[in-house]
């Protein structure tokens, strides 16, 4: 797998279109940055990390318990924007403003993962990893 970030988004994006309340995927520390954000921005629900173990060999799973209201899902839109063969990186006067604010970017700045409304507040430019709304 190429981009780890944009099979998890993928992954949110189908079970919230079929109303699944969860969705495991394989842990990485930068999947657990982006829940983490989602979860704080209210996006979903619960995050837990689950550590399984089968024949002698471990790996951890990321399990993410996704958020409705009403019918409709917490999140409307995911969008990818630095892909593999196109980084996209912005300067802190130029960060990405997501549905005239109602919505978020991850960014990945200097000081790890936070929302572009973060970053204009420090003053931190770094690549944008996607948009949420």
């Amino acid at each position: 797998m190429t981009d780890p970030i944009a099979d998890m988004l993928t992954r949110i994006r189908n079970a919230q279109a079929v109303r699944k309340p969860e969705v495991v995927l394989p842990f990485s520390k930068l999947k657990m940055a982006v829940a983490e954000i989602l979860k704080e921005q209210d996006y979903i629900r619960k995050i837990e990390k689950i550590e399984k173990g089968n024949n002698g060999g471990n790996h951890e799973e990321l399990k993410l318990i996704l958020k409705y209201q009403g019918s409709q899902p917490a999140i409307s839109m995911l969008k990818k924007i630095s892909k593999p063969g196109r980084r996209i990186y912005v300067t802190a006067d130029k960060l990405p403003v997501v549905l005239n604010n109602f919505g978020i970017a991850i960014i990945s700045t200097s000081n790890g993962l936070m929302t572009n409304k973060e970053a204009k507040k420090k003053k931190l430019g770094g690549e944008v990893i996607c948009e949420i709304h």
